[in-house]
């Protein structure tokens, strides 16, 4: 008996709206599906990991997903819950984000199964790109009147909206190519679904309306949309002060990712763990009931950033992660120091004070540089107290002499110290 997809999408929050027939359809056979992503970036966001999700569920669910990244619509924009027009991306560009991508999917879906719901991922640049104007408009046009159209909602809130420009014919246009590329995919990877955002379902439903149109009414096709996702204070999800969280490493250190999940709040977290983990329901169920008991020990964050950093990047990763973590509060030595890369570093000491000295401090007494360089201590008398005190450490080792001379060999990277006050005041010098 095949596992009930729709099921499992509703007991995890992640259904918004269903076509009529789309369940029994999914029931009855292997059903090929599709769902769009855009490859304006080189790397997807956690924007992006529910439509991902939607797809590991479905193939885990035995279905066949296809994942379309849009090369041809991604040289327009789609005017969907944009108030402007996006820039446009040249054919080398599209090529290597493409290939990133990909990349990133292929640790949520199995491109290499030798099942025949393998994963595949398809760029609808290639169909599109020797598809001339007038093809398109006999082809496509004719079989979707214009008050179809305008009726959407993502066109009339474009018109009516706050946009200064209205709205391009190019971006008018967003929902016919999308539509096309469900009717393409339909005739030639016998796809059925298309998945999506929420967003995305005015364009979703032209899409089964050309099918139907083009092929008549025995061409059954079906379309499925999961809720936007947003944070508990109705602010929009996966973005922080400094932008997006994105999977690639370089983008976002996998230390700053798991520190995203890790700080989430309570009913987040809750929500979270159904939609962007594979951990089943009495597993979850269990995590719930145990976090209730103790919020405080925070078992169910603790457990979505660990099972999210392993997905996106590695169980290595998630263990540097949690040891960088622990620098702040924890005993670490000047060896873990070393060990993090300079931007894993930077990030665990993001928040605390920073000050940049001249490479002339080198030789100079701990207690000067402390003190006159950096305003770390207000006085040289309570700097001496707190080092006899044993309260002051430099790199993460107890300093025993206030005076000692600060040389190269402290500099961690070469052009950093540590200080730090009691257990948790910490300070940045940055050697120049």
């Amino acid at each position: 008996m095949r596992k009930n997809f729709v099921e499992e999408l509703k007991w995890r929050g992640m259904l918004a709206q269903i076509m009529p027939g789309t369940e029994e359809a999914l029931q009855k056979e292997m059903i090929t599906a599709y769902l769009g992503t855009d490859p304006t970036a080189d790397s997807l966001h956690i924007g992006h990991l529910c439509g991902i999700m939607m797809l590991r569920h479905l193939q885990k669910c035995g279905h066949k997903p296809i994942i379309l990244v849009g090369g041809a619509t991604g040289m327009i924009g789609d005017p969907s819950g944009k108030s402007q027009e996006r820039n446009l991306l040249n054919d080398e560009t599209l090529r290597h984000n493409q290939e990133c991508i990909k990349k990133q999917v292929a640790k949520f879906l199995d491109f290499e199964s030798k099942e025949e719901n393998a994963a595949e991922m398809v760029n609808n640049y290639d169909w599109m790109k020797d598809f001339t104007f007038l093809d398109f408009a006999r082809e496509v046009g004719k079989h979707i009147t214009v008050n179809y159209m305008m009726a959407k909602e993502s066109v009339q809130q474009r018109l009516n909206g706050t946009a200064r420009d209205g709205l391009s014919f190019t971006e008018f246009t967003y929902q016919l190519l999308q539509g096309y590329d469900f009717l393409y995919l339909y005739q030639h990877k016998g796809v059925k679904l298309q998945l999506g955002g929420n967003d995305q379902w005015g364009n979703m439903t032209t899409g089964t309306e050309l099918i139907r149109r083009t092929l008549g009414n025995d061409a059954e096709s079906y379309a499925l949309t999961c809720p936007l996702i947003t944070k508990s204070d109705g602010k929009k999800f996966g973005k922080t002060e400094s932008g997006n969280i994105w999977l690639d490493r370089n983008r976002t250190t996998p230390y700053k990712f798991y520190q995203f999940w890790l700080n989430v709040s309570d009913d987040d977290a809750e929500r979270y763990i159904k939609i962007f983990t594979s951990l089943d329901k009495e597993t979850i169920d269990g995590l719930i009931d145990e976090h209730k008991q103790d919020p405080g020990r925070r078992v169910l964050q603790k457990r979505l950033a660990e099972e999210v950093t392993v997905l996106v990047h590695s169980r290595e990763d998630l263990d540097t992660a949690i040891e960088a973590s622990s620098i702040l509060f924890g005993k670490a030595t000047k060896d873990a120091l070393e060990k993090l890369d300079e931007q894993t570093f930077l990030d665990v000491f993001d928040g605390v004070p920073h000050y940049e000295v001249s490479r002339d401090i080198l030789g100079q007494p701990a207690v000067e540089i402390m003190t006159q360089s950096a305003p770390v201590f207000p006085s040289k008398g309570e700097m001496r107290k707190m080092v006899q005190g044993g309260g002051f450490s430099l790199n993460k080792e107890k300093l025993s002499q206030f005076d000692r001379p600060v040389t190269a060999d402290d500099l961690i990277d070469g052009k950093y110290l540590l200080a730090q006050k009691g257990k948790k005041n910490y300070y940045l010098l940055i050697v120049k």
